[in-house]
């Protein structure tokens, strides 16, 4: 997996603007941002989907959501904000390397597509 495109940014073969690093994930801004506040938190293990997470992932998982809490505080956002998890091509997944994605700064509608 570390052909996907996350995993080159992980490998630090791509660039990004890396907000956050550290032993277990990465985070950095979306180059097509959907909000004025766009990133994504990616674990640096390689995972595809949600599907693929296994028994002994549940610590990093864990740690990415209380990455992306603390994070929406740095970046302003966190009294309002959506993290978004597209997990299969026809929920729209086009990278497939675990990732979410944190909107902010706008008013979110609902249905949301």
């Amino acid at each position: 997996m570390s052909d996907t495109i996350f995993g080159k940014i992980i490998s630090k073969e791509m660039p990004a603007d890396i907000i956050y690093e550290d032993e277990h994930c990465m985070a950095f801004r979306d180059v097509n941002p959907q909000a004025p506040v766009h990133f994504l938190v990616v674990p640096l293990k390689p995972i595809a989907r949600l599907q693929d997470i296994s028994t002994g992932d549940e610590a990093v998982i864990g740690h990415v959501h209380t990455v992306i809490t603390a994070l929406a505080d740095q970046e302003g956002i966190a009294d309002a904000y959506r993290v978004v998890v597209n997990s299969g091509a026809a929920a729209g997944q086009s990278v497939f390397h675990l990732h979410f994605h944190v909107f902010g700064g706008r008013r979110m509608s609902w249905p949301p597509g």
